[in-house]
């Protein structure tokens, strides 16, 4: 069994209190996450409690957004969010996810880590397909996006 790990972070220039609640709260996601806009059509279903642990989020979209689900395990602010995705079409998979937030430099450094295992089908995808190039971009998206949302304080 193969595993890996996609991991980006970049320094947005705020406190952590002002960026932990943009990821704390599935329903602040639609502002930055990269995968809203991949389809305009996409059903989505929050749950749970509106933020921190007990928060859940699921979606289904075309064949490019896929399904699945999302929970917050952990939420210890202004520092760790920890989720529990659970892809459930193209094909399934459960990708423990964790944003990291550490002060830096008069801003935040916000590291966004995804880890897997390739079981299945996923191991043959795992053959012609890097999940670090084919996510990585995308958490890069997301960040910048983020740091924009703060930045523009829309937030």
């Amino acid at each position: 069994m193969s595993t890996y790990s996609v991991t980006r972070s970049t320094v947005i220039p705020a406190p952590a209190k002002d960026v932990f609640p943009l990821v704390n709260s599935f329903r602040e996601w639609p502002k930055w996450s990269p995968w809203e806009t991949v389809d305009p059509d996409m059903q989505r279903t929050y749950s749970g409690t509106e933020f921190g642990v007990g928060a859940r989020y699921a979606w289904s979209g075309n064949r490019k957004a896929g399904a699945g689900n999302m929970e917050i395990v952990e939420s210890q602010e202004p520092d760790v969010i920890r989720i529990r995705l659970e892809f459930t079409k193209p094909f399934a998979a459960v990708n423990p996810t964790t944003f990291t937030f550490v002060p830096e430099g008069g801003g935040t450094r916000v590291t966004w880590t995804m880890t897997g295992e390739h079981k299945g089908i996923g191991k043959v995808f795992a053959l012609f397909m890097n999940m670090d190039k084919m996510v990585g971009g995308d958490f890069e998206k997301g960040l910048t996006s983020l740091a924009s949302v703060v930045g523009s304080g829309k937030a």
